[in-house]
């Protein structure tokens, strides 16, 4: 990568929502293990390809580069769930995707062909699109991959009343496990759309012809139905919100599933909405982010669990302290479950000149870290403010099988950041990151040092006790308010939190460095306040070559094993 170039969002193929079903959606309820999955009668799944609708309208706003084809087309499922676990090794080993099918008590696995599944994000060239103008031109054409988590809905009033599958699926390189599925009775949405490729597409009448490709209909036996759709491509300018409010949109939909991590700060106001979600995404609902369908019914302002929700986007909930400090003798017995923080490699890495708040005219690496929880039991730190100060006393608490809490012990502090893309309360004792020589001897840069916690990513899904449906996954409730006189804060099992290259201070000050190589180092739990499982998995590190001249300094990122993640 080469330096000093306007930072670039994450390159992530956002899954979108579509026109909506009529069907009834409800949000699981979030405790840890709630992501065991429960016996289904059946054993093979039912697949078919539907369209919501036979047409829908699409918006083309003034200064947009093109459109973004979400046509509303869904894969129902019946006769019982279709369900996969998708796990790698390690980063050395490529990415394995089975089949669960279930059958009353009875489960067996069908290994999907090598190579069909190469990431996390879902099922590569599932979904096969060909736009063709009035004049029966071909003018568009696409391949699209298939994320079963995503927005779903009841196809049928006897159904499952929830969803027990996660809601979308994991974007972050560096994910190790992660769960796919759709209940028996449901229809998940199976367009994708890439934000960073709108496709060009003057306002007029288009015909859109969808359909699976040959080699998923061969796997799953699903009937070779092609839904045609009529596309209405219309201008839209400043009016009803125009440009701002489709900036808003896009924004969401960069941050939007689990995955978009702590991204830049509040400050961008969706139109009627009481949240404010970030230029860059950051506390974008989650997920995935609002349906054209909604916004043409002019529920836009109501986003969120609740009637009417058929794209299944939420506004995570606050979490609720304790309603006083703990009191007693602190301890922790000594079979109470822990959690296990785990580090990742740095990703997302450039040469800036700085965020809002950094010094003019100096070189700095940028990065995206993530910390995550392997388990067997969440995180859990709750701060007390210190009265008249900007401060909090953190405790972390710990659990019995029961949730019963049988433990407590203080670890360290929470403090107010007032700087804009902050403004919630971090906690101090949480990672750390330093920039390291070539021989990993010597500490060049000290990174960040405090942060709110969110369940940003999905990491491994597949960990025991994994929570698939997190509460606190985007910042607009996390971490508190400045008037707040207690918070909670908790990464739950299977969940990593990401703090991305575009948040204020997630970099280092690098000019003055000598030209040569060196590592990124993030640590979890530093000091060791936090009782964990395991503290001999804390460390990652990323490898870094710096190059180029001052004012014009470039970074080389080698691949981490089998990730090429720069």
């Amino acid at each position: 990568m080469t330096s000093k170039k306007n930072r670039t969002r994450l390159k992530r193929a956002t899954l979108a929502t579509g026109a909506a079903l009529t069907v009834v959606v409800a949000a699981a309820a979030a405790a840890p293990g709630a992501g065991k999955a429960t016996p289904a009668a059946g054993g093979k799944p039912k697949l078919k390809l539907i369209a919501a609708s036979s047409a829908v309208t699409i918006d083309r706003w003034e200064g947009e580069p093109g459109v973004y084809l979400d046509l509303g087309t869904y894969v129902s499922v019946d006769g019982a769930p279709l369900e996969f676990k998708v796990t790698r090794k390690s980063y050395k080993d490529p990415v394995v995707a089975k089949q669960i099918l279930r059958d009353g008590g009875t489960t067996k696995t069908k290994t999907l062909p090598a190579g069909l599944v190469k990431d996390f994000s879902g099922l590569s060239g599932f979904l096969e699109v060909t736009v063709t103008d009035a004049a029966g031109k071909e003018v568009a054409k696409s391949k699209g991959t298939f994320c079963p988590n995503n927005a779903s809905g009841r196809i049928r009033p006897d159904a499952p009343a929830t969803s027990h599958y996660p809601e979308s699926c994991p974007t972050n390189p560096f994910t190790l496990g992660s769960v796919w599925g759709v209940e028996k009775g449901w229809a998940s949405n199976s367009s994708t759309v890439d934000y960073d490729k709108p496709v060009d597409l003057p306002a007029g009448e288009y015909t859109a012809k969808v359909a699976v490709a040959k080699k998923y209909r061969d796997l799953f036996s699903i009937p070779d139905d092609r839904p045609t759709i009529k596309v209405t491509v219309r201008e839209t300018g400043d009016g009803e919100g125009g440009q701002g409010a489709a900036a808003a949109r896009k924004s969401a939909h960069h941050g939007a599933g689990h995955g978009a991590g702590h991204g830049a700060g509040h400050g961008t106001a969706q139109a009627g909405a009481a949240h404010h979600y970030g230029p860059r995404g950051a506390d974008a609902p989650t997920p995935p982010a609002l349906s054209h369908a909604l916004e043409d019914r002019g529920l836009a302002h109501h986003l969120g669990d609740g009637p009417g929700h058929t794209d299944g986007s939420r506004i995570a909930p606050a979490l609720k302290p304790n309603a006083k400090r703990p009191t007693g003798r602190a301890g922790v017995p000594a079979d109470v479950p822990k959690p296990d923080l785990r580090s990742l490699p740095a990703w997302d890495i450039a040469i800036t000149d700085g965020e809002d708040g950094d010094v003019p005219g100096k070189d700095y690496l940028a990065f995206s870290a993530n910390v995550w929880n392997a388990g067997p039991a969440p995180l859990v730190v709750d701060g007390f403010r210190s009265p008249g100060k900007d401060l909090m006393d953190a405790y972390q608490y710990f659990y019995d099988a029961n949730g019963k809490q049988v433990g407590y012990t203080p670890t360290g502090t929470m403090e107010w950041d007032p700087r804009v893309g902050h403004e919630h309360w971090h906690f101090t004792d949480f990672a750390s990151y330093r920039l390291l020589s070539e021989d990993q001897t010597k500490e060049v840069r000290s990174g960040k040092e405090a942060f709110c916690l969110a369940n940003t990513d999905a990491i491994d899904y597949t960990v025991k006790n994994a929570n698939w449906h997190p509460y606190n996954t985007d910042l607009s409730t996390a971490c508190g308010e400045q008037n707040s006189i207690s918070v909670r804060e908790v990464l739950d099992v299977g969940s990593g939190d990401t703090y991305t290259q575009y948040r204020p201070g997630q970099s280092f000050d690098i000019t003055g460095l000598p030209n040569g190589t060196y590592y990124i180092q993030v640590i979890a739990n530093p000091e060791k306040r936090l009782k964990e499982t395991n503290l001999n998995n804390n460390v990652a590190l990323r490898k870094v070559v710096l190059g180029g001249t001052p004012g014009a300094r470039t970074v080389t990122v080698p691949p981490h094993q089998l990730i090429d993640a720069k």
